[in-house]
């Protein structure tokens, strides 16, 4: 594949590639189901540890700080370590960490051991994308990116439920415990399933960006955690959203410069791969994506359970056919993206999502169950259809070289967007609130189909046309940069 860019194709996976794609996804929907169900427990935990909702909200948040931390790291350590060996180290430490969480004897513990589970998800999730795309020689298609984004589309669906079923029955401690089966598989398929792609012991070792790394996993961890508490008292001028928020922009642009000097040590995230068209519409497409699908993620387990009064597993239960529906849509979007393209693909995928989130935004405590279902159901096969397309052309002009700091852009761009879009609706929600709670619930919906109509304007960017394969040209420096020629 030397002096070749990576290639988009939508043939037939190979069996080999469906074998490991296997061991991916089992090991990764570990990961998802334990975000989504945990969520759930907030109140419960609340309650069992004899906590605060502010001190306990850091169990959550405290994870997703920890994913923020990591993700810089993994294309690094792929290439240091091999790809299949740092897979199986992140599941260990996701399930030990796992184990711990379910032994927590108060809230500072629980808080502690879910920060080393985020590291760990933080690990797996850019590493699932990138091992995918190893796995298949480069050849990229909008049904790999099915495949392997198949957790994303199962979490909706068996996270509420699972986590419902637990918290009605048995201890929250069965939360962290249940992950041990899961990753007991995902341990067993890798071993088996994944290729051994340990680096040439006489090949040069790829050493660490200290510096970039200093600024770039503060910098992340800041504007995550500034946008995670823009919903309380004060908003943007209280000094827990501000300073953390001002800290992240300053270090992000101190990074950004940084990593975007020619020569010099490879930075630990490659931005300049960001001057391919291809990658940049594509990272900004996720972004846009994370926004639309974790705003509405957000509110509608509140609207059940808040609303309408529904208890958890009920509110759980209820959710299912959003996630069904983003299952549905993995069967169907990659001859789609093969029909028409990943423009037209992405761009109906947003207005489905938008055109069926506006019955929630009309709802109130006493709408048909049945016909919020069926709405639902249309909004799931949206949400799950626009993370496809982009994911699909992210690579298109990536040489091989350059695979894990394109993941770990679009990782990142995804992220934060996931944040972005949650704090705005729950800024929202939260001034709302005063004036009727149908009203607050009606109003930041509103907003989650704003946001998701404004993410068709990048979308409009993205390819137009059926995917073809590319090649590209290895320019002189850095083996992630650009492509000449693009």
């Amino acid at each position: 594949m030397t002096g070749t860019g990576t290639r988009t194709t939508g043939a037939k996976l190979p069996s080999e590639v469906r074998n490991a794609l296997t061991a991916l996804v089992v090991g990764g929907i570990a990961a998802i189901l334990d975000s989504t169900m945990v969520t759930l427990a907030i109140h419960t935990l609340t309650g069992e540890l004899h906590s605060s909702t502010d001190t306990i909200q850091w169990v959550t948040t405290g994870f997703l700080l920890a994913m923020a931390v990591a993700i810089p790291v993994t294309g690094w350590a792929e290439r240091r370590w091999g790809g299949k060996r740092v897979w199986t180290a992140a599941l260990v430490l996701f399930v030990l960490s796992s184990v711990l969480c379910a032994a927590a004897w108060d809230d500072t513990s629980l808080i502690a051991f879910r920060a080393v589970q985020g590291f760990g998800a933080g690990l797996i999730f850019p590493l699932m994308q990138t091992l995918a795309v190893r796995a298949s020689g480069g050849q990229v298609s909008s049904r790999l990116m099915a495949a392997v984004t198949v957790p994303i589309a199962l979490g909706p669906i068996l996270g509420p439920v699972l986590g419902g079923l637990i918290l009605n029955w048995l201890s929250w401690r069965w939360l962290f415990l249940i992950n041990v089966p899961v990753v007991a598989a995902g341990l067993l398929l890798a071993r088996r399933y994944l290729p051994d792609d340990r680096p040439d012991p006489s090949a040069a070792r790829p050493r660490l960006d200290w510096a970039g790394l200093s600024l770039l996993a503060p910098a992340l961890a800041g504007l995550l955690l500034g946008l995670s508490q823009l919903s309380q008292e004060g908003g943007i001028g209280h000094a827990g959203v501000l300073v953390p928020l001002a800290a992240g922009i300053v270090l992000l642009a101190a990074f950004l410069l940084r990593a975007s000097r020619p020569g010099g040590r490879e930075p630990v995230v490659d931005v300049r791969l960001l001057r391919l068209r291809s990658l940049a519409g594509a990272s900004t497409v996720l972004f846009t994506a994370g926004a639309a699908m974790y705003a509405g993620m957000f509110l509608l387990p509140l609207y059940y359970q808040q609303l309408r009064g529904d208890s958890v597993l009920d509110a759980g239960l209820l959710l299912i056919p959003q996630g069904v529906g983003a299952l549905a849509s993995r069967f169907a979007i990659g001859a789609l993206v093969d029909r028409v393209g990943a423009r037209v693909a992405t761009i109906v995928g947003f207005l489905l999502a938008a055109v069926a989130t506006v019955p929630f935004a009309l709802a109130g405590p006493h709408t048909g169950l049945w016909w919020l279902s069926a709405v639902l159901l249309v909004r799931g096969l949206g949400i799950g259809a626009v993370l496809i397309p982009p994911m699909s052309v992210a690579y298109r002009d990536v040489r091989p070289a350059g695979i894990p700091h394109a993941t770990m852009n679009t990782r990142i761009a995804q992220q934060v967007g996931a944040s972005f879009g949650t704090a705005v609706v729950a800024v929202v929600l939260q001034s709302l609130l005063g004036h009727g709670t149908t009203g607050a619930f009606q109003g930041a919906f509103w907003w989650a189909i704003g946001i998701t109509v404004a993410a068709v304007v990048p979308a409009a960017a993205l390819p137009a046309g059926r995917p073809a394969a590319t090649s590209a040209d290895e320019p002189a420096g850095s083996p992630a940069a650009e492509p000449a020629g693009r």
